[in-house]
Order: C-alpha cells, then structure tokens, then sequence
C-alpha cells in the first residue's frame, strides 16, 4: 500500500516525538539518580563518628558499652601510650567479645606526644568524647569547639575558677559555630531520683517546696562513693592522677556537680537558673580522705607514690586527699546543702550511696539507701499533715509509671518500683549518650540545658574558690 506524503510527515513527526520522550526520559532519570546519590551522600556525610580524647577514665568506656544507630562502629582515640589508654581498650575489648548483646567497635589508635594537635589536624570523626585526666579538660573542650567539632564531656568540666572562665567561652564559641557541648549527667536517669521529681511537681501531695533555713535546708543531696568499687563486673583500677586533687579536681567539684544538677533538675524543672542573681554561695569547707600505700597500691598497681602526690604525702605512708565536700547555699531563695563523700571500701560491699531530701508543705520526699533498704535507694513520702490523702492522687503517678505501688511505713509511705524501672549507674552512660545523639541531630537541646550547666559549674568552683582562698 503507498504512503502519501502527509502520512510520511505524520510518521516522522510521530518519532521525533518518540525520540524526544525517549530522551527526556533519560535525562530525567539521570537527574533524579543524581539527586538520589547526593541526598545518600549527605546523609553519609551526617553520620557521627567518635573521637575518644585522653580516655584515662573508665567513663569513657561506658559510653560504648551498647552501639548506637547513625554511629560509626570506627572510632579514633587519641592518647599517650601507657596504662590508662590500654585499660580503656581492655574494657572495649570486653564489651566487644561479652556473650550477650556485643559490641563491635574498631578502635583505631595514635599515641603520639602530639595527640591533641593531631585530633585537631585529623579531625577523623565530629564527636569528641573526653573522660580523663581534668587538668586540660576545659582547655580540651573549647579548642575542639573552635575547630568545629562537637563535644560529649564527662563531669566535671571545670575544676576551678579559671577552668569555668574557659567553660564560659566554649559555650559561646558553640553557640556561634551552631555546635552541641554536653555533659554525662548520668543520675537524671536513676528512678528514684525521677520520680522524688514528679512527686515534687504535685502540689495535691508535695505541696511547694519550702524555702528552709541554714540550719534547716529545704534540700539535701548527699553522695558517698568508694575507691575501692567494681565496674562492668571487675575491680576498676585507678590511674595514680585521680588522687592528686590537681589532676583530678576535689570532691567538691568533682561528684559534687551531679549532686548540684539534681537540686536544679527537681526543684526548678525546665526552668533556666541565672548564676549571676540566682545563686549565693553561703558557706562551704572541704576534708580529707587518707590513704596508705598499701591501699594506694591495690587501687592503682603502682607501689610507690608518683612525685606530683608528695605534697599530699603524710609520714611517707599516707596520702591526705581534698575528696569530700559540702556547700551550703541558696538557689532563688531555697536553701540546699550537697555533700560529696568519698571513702577507701564500703564495709557492707556496696555500691556508692545516696541520700536526698526535699522539704514540701505537705510532705517530705526522701531517699534513702542504708542498711534498712539493703542498700538500695528507696523513695519514701512523708506526709506532714495525716489528712492528706496521698494514697488517691498517688494515681497520677501510676497511670505515668504503671506497676508502682505505694506501701504504708510508720511515718507515710514507702514507694515500690517494679525491676523494669530500675537501671545500674552504667547503663545510665548510654541513655545520656542518646539524650546528646538526638539532640545532635535535631538540634533540640532544651533552652534551659546550657544556662543550667554554667549556673551547676558556678556553684561548685565558686565554692571551691571560697575555701582555697581561705587557704587550706
């Protein structure tokens, strides 16, 4: 059949178009797998990698006792050679190699003298994580501000008045560079002290909390720890600097800022403290705990005092450390006392303890964890008035935390937390990490965090401050 010239045009015409489409198609479809591979190559680049600073504290090695989504499994420690840097590699290794639920981290080393400064050049990961030695941690923490990159600190961050200049800085270089710094504030997550907050927050039970007097503070925080202690099921041995208070910073303003975190956390909840008007530092006093070298020896195994402890050194057997602390001060008008108390070994083979108080006009709201408890930390209420129906609101908490049950004492009630509440003090370590994981990536750090933090380090080097003026 033949074809006229008008069909003949129509057919063309027909297969440029189909030619056209066809390219079009192509092109569009190379344009989309462009996209495609830039939109996975940015969420590649997005994801964090760890750098561990100087790990000379088995904290460090908490933080990568579970695996997190989104972290590299590669981390670049940067460290000098020696025991603490093998210690902290020991404890990955067990993590790594444990039956139940291990990690696979790779652990990749430099232990040059110039470690920093090549973490810096480097920079093979955006997340410093720092848990060691204090004498340059705040040093450590605005430098790796400076140089872009986010941090995750281990308490404390400032040991003394100039360290707290230096947190000052960094936390406004992060706010410049639009960069997260943190710290491991590990006991928000204890039950107990979650639920005493709660509690706090119900005026039908806790009323408002009271004001208190010196003698007679409306808050009380007061932690004992031991030298002598396990971790992830071993006899944790001690680098020699964390007795010299120089290194290590003094109980005061060491342990000291969990207890300070927590009065700021429960009676001021989601509330920023201004340190500069909020905050009077009333009294503080700081003693000693001895050991001997044969104690000294069993903690660290070394079998000599290191040169840098002479000045601490009494009859050439005993080491006098500056461990315990007390403050006495008032946060917007209430009055609080925290306590930090540190001894060689727990009589009783127990882990650190905790006592807390809070004083409502209702009732009391303690935690207490002697012998009575068998050394487990127990909230109990206390009513002031017996009216006080504390059994019938009591049910706000339960449809919050069900399974929680209250139990009457002689004077009020003591709370009953189910198992599925309770976590260990390690365990803590990766809830934070989360906490700061998820702030990193969505950029939701509550407003209040970074003004708490410097109103918590404030506290605790002014009154370090305060006692070291007075001289020792």
């Amino acid at each position: 059949m033949a074809i006229g010239n008008g069909q003949w045009h129509e057919l063309a015409s027909s297969t440029l178009a189909r030619g056209i489409i066809i390219k079009v198609r192509v092109l569009l479809a190379l344009v989309i797998f462009i996209i495609m591979s830039c939109s996975s190559s940015k969420e590649t680049s997005k994801k964090i990698q760890l750098i561990t600073l100087d790990p000379g504290h088995f904290h460090a090695a908490l933080v990568q006792k579970t695996m997190y989504q989104d972290v590299d499994s590669v981390v670049h420690v940067y460290a000098l050679t020696g025991n603490d840097l093998q210690l902290h590699l020991d404890r990955i290794n067990g993590y790594n190699n444990r039956k139940e639920n291990p990690t696979h981290w790779k652990e990749v080393v430099y232990t040059g003298n110039d470690f920093f400064e090549k973490m810096i050049e480097e920079k093979k990961g955006n997340v410093v994580v720092l848990s060691g030695n204090n004498e340059r941690k705040s040093e450590y923490i605005l430098k790796s501000l400076q140089n872009g990159l986010d941090v995750l600190a281990d308490k404390p961050m400032a040991i003394d008045g100039k360290e707290f200049e230096q947190l000052k800085q960094a936390f406004d270089v992060a706010k410049k560079n639009n960069l997260l710094l943190y710290d491991i504030m590990t006991e928000r997550f204890e039950i107990t002290s979650i639920l005493q907050r709660e509690i706090s927050m119900m005026p039908e039970i806790f009323g408002t909390l009271q004001k208190g007097i010196p003698e007679e503070p409306a808050v009380v925080k007061e932690s004992t720890h031991f030298f002598y202690k396990y971790v992830s099921g071993n006899v944790v041995t001690r680098p020699p600097w964390f007795f010299d208070v120089a290194q290590q910073g003094e109980g005061i303003a060491d342990v000291m800022t969990h207890l300070v975190d927590l009065v700021q956390w429960e009676c001021f909840p989601n509330e920023a403290i201004d340190y500069t008007k909020d905050i009077q530092i009333d009294s503080a006093k700081h003693w000693t705990t001895d050991l001997s070298l044969q104690q000294f020896t069993t903690l660290t195994k070394v079998d000599s005092f290191p040169v840098y402890l002479r000045k601490d050194i009494s009859n050439d057997r005993l080491i006098k450390i500056f461990a315990n602390g007390e403050i006495n001060y008032t946060i917007r008008g209430v009055h609080a006392k925290t306590t930090t108390l540190w001894e060689y070994k727990s009589a009783a083979n127990t882990g650190d303890l905790y006592y807390a108080m809070m004083r409502g006009t209702k009732a009391n709201l303690i935690i207490r964890q002697g012998s009575e408890e068998n050394y487990q930390p127990t909230l109990y209420i206390e009513p002031i008035f017996k009216s006080n129906d504390i059994a019938g609101y009591f049910k706000k908490i339960q449809d919050k935390f069900p399974g929680v049950e209250l139990q009457p004492t002689n004077t009020g009630w003591k709370v009953i937390i189910p198992d599925k509440y309770k976590e260990g003090h390690e365990e803590h370590f990766g809830r934070v990490t989360k906490n700061f994981l998820e702030y990193l990536k969505n950029r939701n750090m509550p407003a209040w965090e970074v003004p708490n933090m410097l109103a918590k380090y404030y506290t605790t080097t002014k009154a370090f401050t305060l006692i070291d003026a007075n001289g020792r």
